[in-house]
């Protein structure tokens, strides 16, 4: 009776992975914790830093096809700074802070659990400069900020963990006005509901 019970649980275990292999539903709502490699460029000076942050959406399957609607809410640690340029200790610091992201992806499933993507939309970010002129004085000194509009596309994988649950990686890069753009390698763990 050992043997048999034995036999029929290994046997359960070996069969569950097929059972795993079915394709879930990837069409619904889902929310993303996102972290990654931001690099911005402004007029050929860059900046690297971690970008963070969350997004939500929904997605509707056809078939092996996946439409879906987005939008995402990160900021960044990129920053830029430079001493010297105006007067000996002065400090002046730029970076591209809050990005806002709304848009669409378009992808097809591939095997049981992967899907490929490509991706678009608008994106905001807000750009920060902040100058100290290295005195006690703060006369000289100053802050400003300014938000950008600009252009997102991008592609990338993304690998169902569980019905519920998925790990997807992507590249993206961002257009902004007056200049600027910005690449990034990012992740997410994503949860669907």
């Amino acid at each position: 009776m050992r043997k048999v019970a034995l036999a029929a649980l290994v046997s359960g275990l070996i069969a569950s992975p097929a059972f795993a292999q079915d394709a879930p539903s990837a069409g619904g709502f889902h929310i993303d914790g996102i972290v990654g490699y931001d690099r911005p460029h402004v007029d050929g000076v860059h900046a690297n830093g971690v970008t963070y942050g969350v997004g939500a959406g929904y997605d509707l399957q056809a078939g092996r096809a996946l439409f879906g609607i987005e939008g995402e809410a990160t900021t960044s640690s990129a920053d830029r700074c430079e001493s010297g340029l105006v007067v000996p200790g002065d400090n002046i610091c730029a970076g591209l802070r809050r990005d806002l992201y709304v848009g669409g992806r378009v992808g097809a499933l591939v095997g049981s659990r992967t899907l490929l993507y490509a991706k678009a939309g608008y994106t905001n970010a807000r750009a920060r400069v902040s100058y100290d002129d290295g005195t006690a004085a703060t006369a000289a000194d100053f802050t400003d900020h300014r938000a950008l509009d600009g252009v997102r596309v991008g592609g990338g994988v993304q690998v169902g963990l569980s019905d519920h649950s998925y790990l997807r990686t992507e590249y993206r890069y961002s257009n902004y006005q007056d200049g600027v753009d910005r690449h990034q390698v990012v992740g997410a763990l994503g949860v669907r509901f």
